[in-house]
């Protein structure tokens, strides 16, 4: 990885006081993800898309009124989702978002990514560059609030 494509991968990680289950139940609800949405970018998400596996899809509607569909790429159930976002119908930019849900012997750490090494539109690479580690952390904050308080 050169010292560009470091800076396109961003992470954060912590550990949740809550079971596994109940952290990734939240994370693959998509009607869940606004709840916990640190880069307060989510308005809304329909009942009905829990993921289930690689290639499901499920839609957003962004703050700004936008409808992003989210293709997932990576999956395994209870620990590690992680989709690519597109406007609907139209080609993926590039760009994806990760969540790795590792159990420990006082709940779980969870890891969240947001890479995008593969994002190649101009355009969309202001707004790439403003999703900073304290985003990140600040969904993972509000997602573990969320999965202690239903544990």
């Amino acid at each position: 990885m050169t010292t560009t494509d470091a800076r396109r991968v961003v992470f954060a990680r912590r550990p949740v006081a809550a079971p596994p289950e109940v952290i990734f139940d939240l994370i693959a609800d998509p009607a869940r993800q606004p709840e916990w949405d640190g880069n307060d970018n989510l308005s809304s998400s329909a009942a009905g898309q829990r993921v289930h596996a690689v290639g499901d899809a499920f839609d957003t509607v962004l703050t700004n009124g936008q409808v992003r569909r989210n293709h997932v790429v990576e999956f395994e159930e209870g620990r590690l989702i992680a989709w690519q976002p597109s406007p609907v119908d139209e080609p993926r930019p590039g760009h994806l978002w990760r969540w790795e849900v590792t159990p420990t012997r006082d709940g779980s750490t969870v890891t969240h990514t947001y890479d995008w090494t593969d994002l190649h539109d101009e355009a969309r690479q202001v707004r790439a560059r403003a999703t900073t580690v304290d985003k990140l952390a600040a969904s993972l904050d509000r997602l573990a609030e969320l999965a202690e308080r239903s544990s």
